[in-house]
């Protein structure tokens, strides 16, 4: 009788290993761990991002009239915050941009991680840099006249991380449209967050604006996102205007996530 001798490595070969439990929220937890590791380890780079608000705080802020309702600062960081989140979100597309260039993108296209979920992973993590940077610009005017309210202020996260998320989607579906080209990115992404910032009223009250500004102003989402913030960070909560804010918000964000997976999911 003879004996059949199979070598150990062909066992091994042949062994099947189990997978890991998957699901879309396993996978998004999985993706925005991954996106956070590099902006937790270097939160330099976060501040870095807010050299252009901080200078807009120190060379614009001056120039504001004063207002008989208290510091003119009260009307102004809110608007500087919802900017902070503008800037900080439209931009992250480009980083997707540097990962389709080196082919790692590629690679999770072929991951077992769910596309929807690469798409939200990233969105999510839009929220963080926000919320930091919301507490250094608070940290940074709070001495100079500007009352800080809590209630206000936590509100008016919740609203401003919801438009920075739908934003960051946006982003992302930009840059994945756009694949390796970014001069295309960077030009659309040029053209239209300077027309959302200037028609919001964040630099300059609108309201003695002509007519065809102000219909502008009011199909723009972000105007409404600004005003609830300015409400809110007085100490106010007039419902119509919260309300206003937060389905501006909540809008961008469903539309933005709606748009970035269909995006993603037809990437190649």
């Amino acid at each position: 009788m003879t004996t059949l001798t199979v070598p150990t490595a062909q066992v091994r070969s042949t062994t099947r290993v189990p997978s890991r439990p998957t699901g879309f929220l396993t996978d998004t937890w999985t993706v925005l761990l991954r996106e956070l590791t590099p902006k937790l380890r270097q939160p330099a780079s976060m501040l870095f991002a807010m050299m252009q608000p901080l200078v807009f705080l120190g060379l614009f802020a001056p120039l504001l009239p004063a207002v008989e309702s208290g510091s003119a600062l009260q009307w102004f960081v809110p608007g500087i915050v919802v900017m902070t989140a503008l800037m900080g979100a439209s931009m992250t597309g480009a980083d997707l941009t540097a990962e389709i260039r080196s082919g790692s993108h590629e690679r999770l296209l072929v991951s077992p991680l769910s596309r929807p979920s690469l798409l939200v992973g990233r969105a999510l993590k839009e929220v963080v840099p926000v919320l930091f940077q919301t507490v250094v610009i608070l940290a940074v005017v709070t001495p100079f006249s500007f009352d800080l309210h809590l209630g206000g202020v936590l509100v008016g996260a919740v609203i401003v991380s919801l438009f920075a998320i739908g934003l960051g989607a946006l982003s992302f579906a930009l840059a994945t449209a756009a694949k390796e080209q970014d001069w295309v990115f960077w030009t659309v992404q040029q053209m239209l967050i300077f027309p959302l910032l200037l028609l919001s009223g964040v630099l300059l009250p609108l309201d003695g604006a002509p007519g065809w500004l102000r219909f502008l102003s009011d199909i723009n989402p972000m105007t409404y996102v600004v005003e609830a913030e300015r409400a809110l960070f007085a100490g106010q909560f007039p419902a119509d205007v919260v309300i206003s804010g937060f389905v501006a918000a909540a809008a961008v964000a469903v539309g933005g996530v709606l748009v970035g997976v269909r995006t993603m999911e037809r990437s190649s």
